[in-house]
């Protein structure tokens, strides 16, 4: 099963070319390529699959998907 998630992005940066940011999961740093979402800027969210930004969500989605994936940790930790 694939699972992209949402993150923040954090900074925006030029790699090799490459539009590419830091992006936070929960706290977490991660550097993902944003050159399918070049539109993006600080503080939006964007879903990532793979290290790749797929697209840009807003932050209530984000916060859905959130809410979505404590919802099933927590009910993974009741059976």
């Amino acid at each position: 099963m694939c699972l992209a998630i949402p993150g923040k992005v954090i900074s925006l940066h030029e790699e090799n070319g490459l539009l590419m940011g830091k992006v936070e999961f929960g706290g977490t740093l991660i550097s993902a390529c944003l050159a399918y979402v070049p539109e993006v800027k600080v503080g939006e969210y964007v879903i990532v699959h793979a290290g790749f930004a797929l697209n840009v969500i807003d932050e209530e989605e984000a916060e859905r998907t959130f809410a979505l994936l404590k919802e099933i940790g927590e009910s993974e930790g009741q059976g």
